[in-house]
Protein backbone atom coordinates (compact mmCIF):
# COMPACT_ATOMS: atom_id res chain seq x y z
CA UNK A 1 0.00 0.00 0.00
CA UNK A 2 1.64 3.07 -0.85
CA UNK A 3 2.15 6.01 1.85
CA UNK A 4 0.76 9.32 1.72
CA UNK A 5 3.99 11.17 0.51
CA UNK A 6 3.97 8.33 -2.51
CA UNK A 7 0.82 9.30 -3.30
CA UNK A 8 1.19 13.22 -3.54
CA UNK A 9 4.26 13.07 -5.31
CA UNK A 10 1.87 10.61 -7.77
CA UNK A 11 -0.12 13.34 -8.00
CA UNK A 12 1.93 15.51 -9.06
CA UNK A 13 4.02 13.56 -11.49
CA UNK A 14 0.80 12.86 -13.20
CA UNK A 15 -0.57 16.42 -13.72
CA UNK A 16 2.85 17.30 -14.99
CA UNK A 17 3.63 14.48 -17.61
CA UNK A 18 -0.34 14.78 -18.67
CA UNK A 19 0.25 18.80 -19.37
CA UNK A 20 4.07 18.09 -20.95
CA UNK A 21 2.13 15.55 -23.28
CA UNK A 22 -0.79 17.61 -23.72
CA UNK A 23 0.96 21.67 -23.98
CA UNK A 24 4.47 20.99 -24.48
CA UNK A 25 5.43 17.79 -27.10
CA UNK A 26 4.59 19.11 -30.80
CA UNK A 27 5.67 15.65 -32.27
CA UNK A 28 2.98 15.00 -35.38
CA UNK A 29 3.42 11.19 -34.51
CA UNK A 30 1.07 11.72 -31.60
CA UNK A 31 -2.64 11.35 -32.72
CA UNK A 32 -5.69 10.98 -30.86
CA UNK A 33 -6.23 11.57 -27.54
CA UNK A 34 -3.41 10.66 -24.46
CA UNK A 35 -4.32 10.30 -21.04
CA UNK A 36 -2.38 9.68 -18.27
CA UNK A 37 -4.86 7.17 -16.19
CA UNK A 38 -2.37 6.46 -13.31
CA UNK A 39 1.39 6.69 -11.51
CA UNK A 40 2.93 4.05 -9.46
CA UNK A 41 5.63 5.47 -7.61
CA UNK A 42 8.38 3.38 -6.10
CA UNK A 43 8.94 3.63 -2.21
CA UNK A 44 11.86 5.74 -2.28
CA UNK A 45 10.17 7.99 -4.58
CA UNK A 46 12.74 7.83 -7.83
CA UNK A 47 11.16 5.90 -10.14
CA UNK A 48 7.76 6.84 -11.28
CA UNK A 49 5.20 4.11 -13.43
CA UNK A 50 3.44 6.23 -15.89
CA UNK A 51 0.38 4.28 -17.14
CA UNK A 52 -0.79 6.00 -20.64
CA UNK A 53 -3.82 5.11 -22.35
CA UNK A 54 -4.04 6.31 -26.03
CA UNK A 55 -7.55 6.54 -28.29
CA UNK A 56 -6.82 6.72 -31.75
CA UNK A 57 -8.61 5.10 -34.59
CA UNK A 58 -5.71 2.55 -35.85
CA UNK A 59 -3.76 0.56 -33.77
CA UNK A 60 -0.77 2.09 -35.39
CA UNK A 61 -2.01 5.04 -34.87
CA UNK A 62 -1.70 4.27 -31.05
CA UNK A 63 1.88 2.40 -31.57
CA UNK A 64 2.81 5.60 -33.21
CA UNK A 65 1.71 7.63 -30.59
CA UNK A 66 3.22 5.66 -27.96
CA UNK A 67 6.09 5.31 -29.52
CA UNK A 68 6.92 9.14 -29.81
CA UNK A 69 5.80 9.64 -26.03
CA UNK A 70 9.14 7.18 -24.87
CA UNK A 71 11.06 8.92 -27.62
CA UNK A 72 9.91 12.43 -25.75
CA UNK A 73 10.60 10.82 -22.44
CA UNK A 74 13.83 13.10 -21.18
CA UNK A 75 12.12 16.33 -22.52
CA UNK A 76 8.78 14.93 -20.23
CA UNK A 77 11.27 14.35 -17.18
CA UNK A 78 12.38 17.71 -17.82
CA UNK A 79 8.88 19.24 -17.39
CA UNK A 80 8.20 17.55 -14.11
CA UNK A 81 11.51 18.39 -12.81
CA UNK A 82 10.42 22.16 -13.40
CA UNK A 83 7.12 21.36 -11.23
CA UNK A 84 8.55 19.02 -8.58
CA UNK A 85 10.08 20.09 -5.48
CA UNK A 86 12.14 17.43 -4.61
CA UNK A 87 15.41 16.58 -4.13
CA UNK A 88 15.74 14.55 -7.22
CA UNK A 89 13.71 14.28 -10.32
CA UNK A 90 11.91 10.53 -10.67
CA UNK A 91 12.75 8.28 -13.60
CA UNK A 92 9.63 7.97 -15.99
CA UNK A 93 8.73 4.14 -17.40
CA UNK A 94 5.64 4.20 -19.56
CA UNK A 95 3.04 1.48 -20.19
CA UNK A 96 0.09 1.04 -22.02
CA UNK A 97 -2.86 0.62 -19.81
CA UNK A 98 -5.14 -1.48 -21.54
CA UNK A 99 -7.84 -1.61 -18.73
CA UNK A 100 -10.15 0.71 -20.47
CA UNK A 101 -10.17 -0.86 -23.70
CA UNK A 102 -10.88 -4.37 -21.53
CA UNK A 103 -13.31 -2.73 -20.25
CA UNK A 104 -15.40 -1.33 -23.49
CA UNK A 105 -14.54 -4.95 -24.77
CA UNK A 106 -16.51 -6.12 -21.83
CA UNK A 107 -19.32 -3.89 -21.94
CA UNK A 108 -19.76 -5.25 -25.51
CA UNK A 109 -19.56 -8.28 -24.99
CA UNK A 110 -22.44 -7.55 -22.54
CA UNK A 111 -25.13 -6.02 -24.75
CA UNK A 112 -24.40 -8.18 -27.42
CA UNK A 113 -25.42 -10.82 -25.14
CA UNK A 114 -28.31 -9.11 -24.14
CA UNK A 115 -29.46 -8.51 -27.23
CA UNK A 116 -28.92 -11.77 -28.58
CA UNK A 117 -31.31 -12.92 -25.70
CA UNK A 118 -34.06 -10.33 -26.49
CA UNK A 119 -34.22 -11.77 -29.78
CA UNK A 120 -34.50 -15.43 -28.57
CA UNK A 121 -37.06 -14.54 -25.74
CA UNK A 122 -39.25 -12.34 -28.23
CA UNK A 123 -38.26 -8.85 -26.92
CA UNK A 124 -37.90 -6.75 -24.18
CA UNK A 125 -41.88 -7.01 -22.81
CA UNK A 126 -41.24 -10.68 -21.27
Amino acid sequence: MPTRRQEKVARVVKEAVSDAIANHLNDPRITGFVSVTRVEMSPDLRNAEVYLSVFAEAASAKNQSFVAIEHARKRIQSFLGAALDSKFCPVLRFHRDEQFQRTLETMRLIDQAASEYQDRTGGPDE
